[in-house]
């Protein structure tokens, strides 16, 4: 199986993460109390957009956990075997998704 297209795209996801977690800080910074704002509703919608770029976040430090864990799977020559059972996992779905560390029945049982 060639490597290069698996690492390619992990290695542009994990850049693409990186761009997009830099670019949300601001969001991810303490809510301030706005003097000009309006009330508490002005502040909760402050603090719920908040919630959610830190929500957004951990799910894209997780998917960057991941995508690091195919590239090293890559490296120690494990890649496309699956985790739980050690069978080949389908081709078709490393090209979906090429940080699926688990085969299709595996992924069904953990479910």
């Amino acid at each position: 199986m060639d490597m290069a297209p698996y690492r390619a795209r992990l290695a542009q996801e994990l850049v693409t993460l990186a761009v997009e977690s830099a670019a949300a800080k601001e969001a991810l910074a303490p809510v301030a109390l706005d003097p000009q704002s309006v009330g508490r509703l002005s502040r909760m919608d402050a603090i719920q957009v908040q919630a959610m770029a830190q929500e957004t976040e951990r799910r894209r430090q997780a998917r960057a956990t991941a995508l690091r864990a195919a590239l090293k799977r890559i490296e120690d020559a494990t890649f496309g075997s699956c985790l739980a059972c050690g069978e080949d996992i389908a081709a078709k779905r490393l090209e979906f998704d090429p940080a699926i560390a688990t085969c299709i029945d595996c992924a069904g049982r953990a479910s």
